[in-house]
């Protein structure tokens, strides 16, 4: 079965599924947050080495100030604790995660900055999977600073090709996404790598996040080998 070596993930649907079954919004993320780490597993042992999840958008910050603290708070907790997890325990360190944050660090609070310069220093070494984690990320965005990176640093007109361009966008040295899942219902790219995934595979599921399955990524992975690449050859 031919498998993708890049999934993006849109973990989506945490607060509803939390609203449905009358909980706080809190325990819809946590719910999420461990999804997303049994999802990592079930990943790697299926030889996908390259993962990245859509956590927090550029756009997401314009919510309500409320939920946006949340998820904040919520995003250093576990950082934090996964970094602690990552200094104690040898069989984390086995597991061999390469950690990479995509986004507007500098948006960050403090607290989430160091965190995150810990555990990619911590993992920068890895190779069984890679991880790369969007927060405070758009497409736009992302597109514009390769621009004005470009422009500050004086690039020819004639020398700007593809590979250049690429090489300034925060997704430097990644693979294209072969294979996009996104649970939850909705049916969009919701400005996530608009440069890098003009022909990935789309493949969108009705279940939201927290009720998202090993099973399910299967069926996934099964509908991608089904499918014909062309790549608009």
């Amino acid at each position: 079965m031919a498998l993708p070596n890049h999934i993006v993930l849109f973990p989506d649907g945490n607060s509803r599924w939390a609203k449905q079954k009358g909980l706080p919004n809190i325990l819809g993320y946590k719910k999420g947050y461990q999804n997303l780490v049994d999802f990592c597993h079930w990943c790697k042992d299926r030889g996908v080495k390259v993962l990245t999840v859509f956590g927090f958008s550029t756009e997401n910050w314009g919510r309500n100030q409320k939920w946006v603290n949340l998820v904040i708070k919520l995003l250093e907790k576990k950082f934090s604790a996964n970094l602690e997890k990552y200094l104690k325990n040898d069989e984390w360190q086995k597991l061999g995660v390469c950690v990479r944050i995509l986004g507007q660090k500098e948006k960050l609070s403090k607290t989430l900055q160091k965190a995150i310069e810990k555990i990619e220093s911590l993992t920068k070494d890895n190779n069984k999977l890679f991880l790369n984690l969007a927060i405070s990320y758009g497409g736009r965005w992302d597109i514009l600073q390769a621009v004005k990176k470009i422009v500050q640093d004086k690039v020819p007109a004639e020398k700007i090709d593809e590979n250049l361009f690429e090489s300034y966008l925060s997704t430097a040295g990644l693979p294209d996404p072969d294979l996009i899942i996104r649970p939850g219902g909705k049916m969009r790219l919701s400005n996530f790598e608009l440069w890098q995934s003009p022909y990935s595979e789309l493949y969108f599921c009705p279940k939201l996040w927290p009720d998202f399955t090993e099973q399910d990524l299967d069926d996934a992975l099964a509908e991608f080998s089904n499918r014909t690449r062309s790549f608009g050859r």
